[in-house]
């Protein structure tokens, strides 16, 4: 996907390490609204294998997170009609391995909205690979008020 992604639209500055576009050594999620879901590809690097040919938990972890948390502040921008998102963060989010998750091509994030209110949203997604679900995540993000050490990070 050539066009802008949301962090690179919103937040270009961010070095968030799983999404930050200005983070040199961070993995750089690229978060695409695509009708009612947000998606993303992105492909791993051997660094960022757990043992050969498998990509690290922790890694599968980021992923979900940070795509998941950008698909909460795109719901909450459009609900709100704002110009912008407004800057969230994790609440919670459980992840689930279902499989290993290769390492030898892109991985998919797909992650849609379940539930929202006026400052927070309820997530899920899905980390597919090989076109089968590697991991899932549910999480709730919340959108963050003056005082947060977050606010104005966008």
């Amino acid at each position: 996907m050539s066009e802008l992604s949301l962090q690179e639209r919103y937040s270009p500055q961010s070095i968030c390490f799983g999404c930050g576009p200005a983070n040199p050594q961070g993995l750089h999620i690229r978060s695409h609204v695509r009708g009612d879901e947000v998606v993303a590809t992105w492909t791993p690097a051997k660094h960022h294998e757990a043992f050969p040919g498998v990509l690290n938990g922790g890694i599968i972890g980021s992923l979900l997170d940070c795509h998941c948390n950008w698909t909460a502040a795109w719901q909450l921008m459009r609900q709100g009609g704002l110009e912008k998102p407004p800057c969230t963060v994790t609440a919670d989010y459980a992840i689930k391995m279902m499989r290993p998750t290769p390492t030898d091509g892109p991985v998919e994030l797909v992650a849609r909205v379940v539930e929202a209110a006026a400052d927070r949203a309820v997530i899920e997604g899905v980390l597919i690979a090989a076109g089968k679900p590697r991991a899932t995540c549910r999480g709730t993000f919340v959108a963050v008020q003056p005082g947060h050490p977050a606010y104005h990070r966008w």
